[in-house]
């Protein structure tokens, strides 16, 4: 492990029992011992690029307090120009920005955007109660505008800070007001949530050290057949999960120790989002609670769910939710995959600006057809014994498709990215091509057969 890994560790891991801590304080002294413990990392790993985080945070404030009814995406717009000011900082002069600064920068763009929408909401909201005299029917919703300090308490709050899993501010909030924040379930889940992050931390250590990623880059790779180079790619995404599912399940640990994103079970919360339905605790029953709203990661289905738009949904669930709320509907284009694929593009660009980001994101849409149309022109005629056969190919494709993709993630550089794609030939792109022109050539032959049928039939 590198040394920056060693400190994400060390902080992931002294997050969880600082959380059970958090549960004894009223709600200012938990916001502003939040606010100071995350504050304390910032400073002590990034140091003068703090400022940029600081920056991004005022600035989202400012927004808010001139513009409410165009702050989201003036939020997005500023915050997204950040991004690239920040990334772009040693052609001003500037100091490259260190990696954990980087990730704060990543979460903090997720809140500023969250939050300016949130702010939005209320305002119209409360216009409407003015106006129809009833209370807003709106789920999960502010009850006042957050002030400054509110602003950087949630911007800076320990939980998330650097490995996430993204939260709104109204989760934020509930969690400061949770009336008996020791009552709610905390060590069971906890425990249930790392159980597994030893052996994920395990698989990830040994198979790394004999597949590194480093070893594609070599000469000596090109040399090997192209078996091996097809399943060095599987190897590499193994990696790859387990690195991200260690960390995650982590960091959803560190929420659960605090209680944070703990709501009734009947509030149907959504990763991301928190409740979906009002809800209201019955004093004369043991309610049954979740930490939906922060959980990022599905393991299991990531990896046995069929399709690869399912394959999204599972991973880094609540910036999915953030992408899917705030992103996908204000797209330009209408058509479902070319919505997809402006999505990915901005995800792209939020990871980072390396091109294999680009390259990698880019073939998510391309998939998405291919899959869409051996579906509708193939599985639909199938019986169930067929489907069954069908989903297990798919399947397959789905778990290549995404190690395919998952090279130009980590390999980052164009000429790297491209360089692998040839050297299996670029086949994971030949292979959904070619599903998208059977698909449409049988789709073809089924409404050329049909229009056959009633011509007769009109005929006679």
């Amino acid at each position: 492990m590198s040394p920056d890994e060693l400190v994400y560790l060390g902080i992931l891991a002294a997050s969880i029992p600082v959380g059970f801590l958090f549960r004894y304080l009223s709600p200012p002294v938990k916001q502003g011992a939040a606010l100071l413990f995350g504050l304390s990392v910032t400073i002590v790993t990034c140091q003068i690029h703090t400022l940029h985080s600081l920056v991004t945070v005022i600035g989202t404030w400012i927004i808010i307090k001139s513009n409410w009814r165009r702050a989201p995406s003036l939020s997005l717009g500023w915050t997204f120009l950040y991004l690239l000011f920040f990334r772009l900082a040693t052609w001003f002069g500037l100091p490259q920005p260190t990696p954990f600064a980087n990730a704060i920068q990543l979460i903090l763009t997720l809140k500023m955007v969250s939050i300016a929408n949130e702010v939005h909401s209320f305002h119209i909201e409360k216009k409407k109660e003015v106006s129809s005299f009833a209370k807003s029917p709106v789920i999960g919703g502010l009850s006042q505008e957050p002030s400054l300090y509110d602003i950087l308490a949630y911007s800076y709050c320990y939980v998330g800070l650097m490995t996430g899993p993204f939260f709104r501010f109204q989760t934020y909030i509930d969690w400061l007001r949770q009336p008996r924040p020791l009552a709610l379930p905390g060590r069971g889940p906890c425990l249930q949530r790392l159980k597994l992050v030893p052996v994920y931390g395990a698989l990830f250590l040994t198979v790394n050290s004999y597949f590194p990623l480093a070893y594609v880059r070599t000469e000596e790779f090109l040399d090997h057949n192209f078996l091996f180079r097809f399943f060095y790619m599987i190897v590499v995404f193994f990696v790859f999960r387990m690195r991200f599912y260690a960390a995650w399940c982590g960091a959803e640990a560190g929420c659960i120790s605090a209680g944070l994103g703990c709501y009734p079970e009947k509030a149907l919360s959504k990763p991301g989002g928190g409740p979906t339905v009002n809800y209201s605790p019955d004093p004369n029953t043991q309610e049954a609670y979740d930490f939906k709203t922060i959980q990022n990661i599905d393991c299991y289905n990531t990896d046995f769910c069929v399709k690869v738009r399912h394959g999204m949904r599972y991973w880094n669930m609540t910036v999915q939710w953030w992408l899917h709320h705030y992103i996908y509907p204000n797209s330009p284009f209408k058509a479902y995959t070319l919505r997809a694929g402006w999505t990915m593009f901005i995800s792209a660009y939020w990871h980072g600006l390396h091109a294999g980001y680009y390259l990698s994101f880019l073939t998510i849409p391309l998939c998405i057809a291919a899959e869409s149309a051996m579906e509708a022109s193939v599985r639909a005629k199938l019986g169930p014994w067929g489907q069954n056969i069908f989903d297990w190919v798919h399947w397959f494709l789905k778990m290549r498709a995404y190690d395919y993709m998952c090279m130009g993630f980590v390999l980052l550089k164009a000429s790297d990215t491209i360089n692998y794609w040839m050297s299996i030939y670029f086949s994971m792109h030949i292979i959904a091509v070619c599903c998208i022109i059977v698909g449409r050539v049988l789709k073809g032959g089924r409404r050329e057969g049909k229009l056959k049928r009633d011509r007769v039939q009109t005929e006679t």
